[in-house]
């Protein structure tokens, strides 16, 4: 059975084992808005992997790096913003991906066929055969981005 990093079912006294912290940090880091844990009908708090993980990240920068409470705090919202950026930016390239993608599909390219200068369809990207006839208008967009 495998259970989700998401999946609060850790209750403080356990997690605060594996953060390697005292139960009444993490209650302050609660109430600091460091840490968010779920909460049963009962209230009690309920950790997940996730929330763990942060309780560590927050006892490193705390210990190893020296940064106080409240730069921890701006560490955290900062590396949130952080990610919801990265997530609405991968939904843009997604929906650029998918337009572009109808776009070329729907796109028709023109050329002046080789026999009697007839206008004939052909692929993006490809050339008509032959040579067109002395004197077949071939039309040039300048203004074209490819």
């Amino acid at each position: 059975m495998h259970i989700s990093s998401s999946a609060a079912v850790y209750v403080i006294s356990v997690a605060a084992d594996l953060a390697g912290m005292h139960p009444q940090t993490l209650r302050q880091y609660d109430r600091l808005g460091l840490v968010s844990p779920e909460r049963t009908a009962g209230r009690g708090r309920r950790y997940s992997g996730k929330d763990i993980a942060k309780l560590r990240l927050i006892q490193q920068l705390s210990q190893d790096e020296g940064v106080n409470l409240v730069g921890i705090k701006k560490i955290i919202d900062l590396q949130n913003q952080v990610d919801a950026l990265k997530s609405r930016n991968e939904e843009l390239e997604d929906e650029v991906r998918a337009r572009r993608s109808v776009q070329e599909r729907d796109a028709r390219v023109f050329a002046a066929g080789t026999v009697g200068g007839d206008v004939v369809s052909i692929s993006r990207g490809r050339r008509p055969q032959g040579r067109p006839e002395p004197g077949a208008l071939v039309l040039y967009n300048r203004y074209r981005r490819g």
